[in-house]
């Protein structure tokens, strides 16, 4: 079963496709955009096609996999970044949470549009009790991120986390279903 589009003012997140690779690989190899996340900024397009097999039997839903979903411009129709979405195994009714924007794309509102719009899903359609994300301490655009939506800071882990050769803060940010149903969304 296809996963349906999740579509709002300007964005539409869906699946990946074979086409959208080159995008994914342009902002995926950034050093800016690498800095903050898992991989390298030597990413390439052989790593793009083993990203995307991976992605061909996950689904929303599914415990313990990401699913990473293109994040696209519906008035130009591409792709400009990507959300990522994670059931947690042992822990019903919560998910974790995250957003790549390619670096021209930054700035505009896109990355907020689109995280909103994947909450609503989670917390509506799906019914969750929590959603999480994880931030390196000095990503401080992201803190601003979860904050406009409604995230709170849970913790700050103080060198906890061995990242890239060197010891790196996190933080944790969380939405409780409550939270979110009190909030006035536009």
């Amino acid at each position: 079963m296809m996963m349906p589009e999740i579509v709002s003012e300007r964005l539409m997140l869906r699946p990946f496709r074979r086409d959208d690779l080159d995008a994914f690989v342009a902002y995926r190899s950034d050093e800016d955009i690498a800095r903050y996340q898992s991989w390298d900024s030597g990413y390439s397009m052989v790593d793009a096609e083993r990203f995307l097999a991976s992605q061909r039997s996950v689904r929303l839903g599914d415990v313990g996999n990401w699913l990473q979903l293109a994040m696209v411009d519906r008035a130009s129709a591409s792709v400009c970044g990507d959300c990522a979405v994670r059931f947690v195994p042992g822990q019903p009714a919560t998910a974790e949470v995250g957003v790549t924007l390619a670096v021209s794309q930054q700035g505009m509102g896109f990355a907020t549009e689109a995280l909103a719009a994947l909450l609503a899903v989670l917390f509506v359609q799906h019914e969750l009790h929590r959603v999480f994300a994880e931030a390196d301490d000095r990503n401080v655009a992201v803190h601003r991120l979860l904050e406009r939506l409604g995230f709170r800071c849970e913790a700050r882990l103080v060198e906890a986390d061995w990242f890239k050769g060197t010891w790196s803060t996190l933080r944790t940010y969380a939405i409780l279903d409550r939270e979110y149903a009190s909030q006035k969304r536009t």
